[in-house]
């Protein structure tokens, strides 16, 4: 089997190439050739490509004939035209990367299924991922266009610690706060589900579908089956690095007050309970099953940080914007 990944040098993608690769797939990815190349593993062929512009993706597959296509970077309707362009017709499944977050918000259903109602009124990223699969569903309607949608959510691997406030860019931030004693925030009370995937077991799945004709049509989560609440995340990372994390809970109303950017973080995705079922996936693909726990993956990611102080970045506008919300909130509940 051949398959193209466009994008694939990102947290998720890479580990999925890895296993891949292992299970005798022939894996080319296309990018721009300019991030994390140095991780691409051994026998992966590169087509160096701007995947924004169709002529130079046209030039690069140009003489390739691929079994699957696994797009990781599109976001809009624009960037899935570009892809019926130059797929429709020339390639027996074409995979869509959207995004968890497209379900409802807030849910009808603290259980989630793959039919549950695509409505996001906090997150335009959201917004614009429900669209593009949209538009996709349309085109397999329209011309038999073989799509399948895979929503990730809350994926991490050992570059990334993923707490609800966080820095996505310096994800250490937070750990640093708890081994110097300084306030965590927690979001509403900390006990909202959630699922947190380690990229391996994410992997497990994508690969599994990698050309299936019979998830051709179809849309799937992909997700661990351990349902922890932000309490329990938060405190499991701050026993990772041995010590006990000073929460302080505050209300998502006034997180996204002084940081507005937050919105689609909290209330249109993290602030709600949310269970993702994942019987479909494991339908489709027999076997699949999660085995990293949150405990083990999060202890995975500090030691990879801590192998190199290099990775500790601080995130110094973060921290500043944190310790603003908490004086707010320590004002109204001094005690």
């Amino acid at each position: 089997m051949k398959v193209l990944f466009i994008g694939g040098t990102g947290l998720i993608s890479t580990a999925c190439t890895q296993l891949a690769v292992e299970r005798g797939i022939e894996m080319f990815l296309l990018n721009r050739g300019k991030s994390r190349t140095d991780e691409v593993p051994e026998g992966v062929t590169v087509l160096t490509a701007n995947a924004r512009q169709r002529d130079s993706v046209a030039g690069a597959i140009e003489g390739h004939k691929f079994d699957v296509v696994v797009n990781w970077i599109n976001f809009t309707i624009p960037h899935v035209e570009q892809d019926i362009a130059l797929f429709d017709g020339k390639v027996g499944q074409y995979i869509f990367i959207s995004t968890a977050s497209v379900y409802q918000k807030p849910p009808s259903d603290y259980l989630i299924t793959e039919s549950a109602p695509l409505v996001n009124a906090h997150w335009q990223y959201s917004r614009d991922k429900a669209a593009c699969e949209e538009r996709l569903i349309q085109q397999n309607r329209q011309s038999g266009f073989p799509v399948t949608i895979v929503r990730p959510s809350l994926t991490y691997g050992r570059s990334m610690i993923p707490l609800c406030v966080g820095s996505w860019s310096m994800p250490w931030t937070v750990i640093d706060r708890m081994l110097h004693g300084r306030k965590i925030i927690v979001p509403g009370d900390g006990t909202s589900l959630w699922q947190a995937t380690w990229n391996g077991d994410f992997a497990k799945g994508l690969v599994g579908l990698l050309g299936s004709q019979r998830a051709i049509g179809h849309a799937f989560h992909i997700t661990t089956d351990e349902v922890l609440n932000w309490n329990q995340i938060y405190q499991e990372a701050g026993h990772a690095v041995g010590v006990e994390p000073d929460i302080v809970h505050v209300p998502s109303d006034l997180i996204c007050a002084h940081i507005p950017g937050e919105e689609g973080n909290l209330w249109g995705d993290k602030a709600w309970s949310l269970v993702l079922d994942n019987s479909k996936i494991k339908r489709f693909v027999p076997g699949f099953v999660c085995t990293t726990t949150w405990a083990q993956g999060v202890r995975k990611a500090i030691a990879w940080f801590q192998a190199d102080p290099g990775r500790q970045a601080i995130d110094a506008e973060a921290n500043k914007a944190w310790d603003k919300i908490i004086a707010a909130y320590m004002k109204a509940f001094p005690s």
